[in-house]
């Protein structure tokens, strides 16, 4: 877990860096929402083989391959200031990142007892809050040139790598020996609405940081302030992350989904006014990393229970999939969306994002047992929560 904060902690000083980089140099929103989208493509299209790649070489092995990629890449951008090279990088960092996001999130999955899993993953995802909202506001707490901070991500990366070296970590499993095979489009298929609410976390959570910097940027502020809105995402995440993780363990989740979608949806009309009340863009930006967040706790909370007699792997790989589908998606639209249609095509965009968050839960009824040739969900408080 520990590790896994260290990389996060790393891409969330990088990431806003490099859209700087890339405006001030002239790129378009577009090239910048690409160059975002790109580790994200990489994940999407490696997750369905992570399971073969962890039952060849061990989930700890696999880990520690995927930090090295990563490394990699993050010293590549401090070499080169090519565009095309960057896109390569982006995808290798993507291919580690495959690794070693599935395989903290299954480990976490299957281990943690289910009395706790909403605390426990809740404060796992607040440690990733909190290093996504630290790594953008370091520029402009510790006066770092781009440079400087680059190293600083290599630095935080190689530190991540150092730390799960021990060989402990190839003691850790992932599922049960006598586990039910699953596939990666039936865990999607088996909770569909799940599945959803990571994508429109994703969008919310990763697909907005750099583009908003970028947007940031435009409007004429300066790097220290450009990617403080990077940093408002991460401090929502890190904010709402272990509360959410409580309410998951005590409230039907079918209820935090459809309010979640609400608060997201005013998020999306109010951003529609950030061109008047520029300040509105720290609070849409805060409320998109609470909440998008929140989706894909919830999501990995879901998952530990209604895969409990199948495979952890299969529906984290599900989800995770899902939310870097989003965190790819997010990028790239909105990108094309401020360069063609504005703040206010934005706006909409994200709005009618969350509708179709609050449609998938509001409207989605449990699977029966009876109906399923599947593990149903568990009770928790004498409840069956969806």
């Amino acid at each position: 877990m520990l590790g896994t904060t260290l990389v996060v902690l790393s891409y969330s000083l990088l990431n806003p860096v490099l859209a700087v980089r890339l405006q001030t140099s002239g790129a378009s929103a577009t090239a910048i929402g690409l160059i975002a989208m790109l580790p994200f493509v990489s994940i999407v299209l490696l997750v369905p083989s992570v399971p073969r790649l962890f039952d060849r070489i061990g989930v700890g092995q696999a880990y520690r391959l995927g930090l090295t990629l990563e490394l990699i890449a993050s010293l590549g951008y401090l070499v080169t200031d090519d565009y095309r090279i960057w896109c390569l990088l982006g995808l290798m960092a993507g291919i580690g990142a495959a690794a070693a996001w599935n395989a903290t999130e299954a480990l976490i999955a299957h281990n943690v007892p289910a009395t706790h899993r909403g605390r426990l993953t809740g404060l796992y995802q607040t440690a990733l809050g909190g290093a996504m909202a630290l790594g953008p506001l370091m520029p402009a707490a510790f006066n770092l040139t781009p440079m400087t901070a680059m190293a600083l991500s290599a630095l935080g990366l190689a530190g991540g790598v150092a730390l799960t070296a021990s060989p402990d970590i190839n003691r850790l499993t992932a599922t049960h020996d006598d586990h039910v095979p699953m596939s990666l489009w039936s865990a999607w298929r088996f909770r569909p609405a799940l599945g959803w609410a990571a994508v429109v976390g994703g969008v919310f959570e990763v697909g907005l940081g750099s583009i908003t910097t970028a947007y940031g940027s435009q409007i004429g502020l300066n790097l220290a302030k450009a990617t403080s809105i990077a940093g408002a995402l991460g401090l929502g995440s890190f904010a709402l992350q272990y509360p959410v993780g409580w309410l998951a363990d005590h409230w039907p989740a079918r209820r935090l989904f459809v309010a979640g979608g609400m608060l997201l949806l005013i998020s999306g009309l109010a951003f529609m006014q950030a061109a008047h009340w520029p300040w509105l863009i720290w609070v849409c930006a805060a409320t998109w990393g609470a909440l998008g967040g929140a989706m894909y706790t919830l999501s990995m909370i879901r998952v530990a229970h209604d895969f409990a007699d199948s495979s952890a792997l299969a529906g984290t790989s599900a989800m995770i999939a899902s939310y870097t589908l989003g965190g790819a998606m997010g990028p790239i639209i909105s990108g094309w969306m401020l360069d063609h249609t504005g703040i206010q095509g934005q706006g909409l965009w994200l709005a009618a994002l969350s509708i179709s968050l609050i449609a998938a839960h509001a409207l989605w009824a449990a699977p029966s047992a009876s109906t399923h040739h599947s593990p149903i969900s568990e009770p928790i408080n004498g409840r069956d929560v969806p």
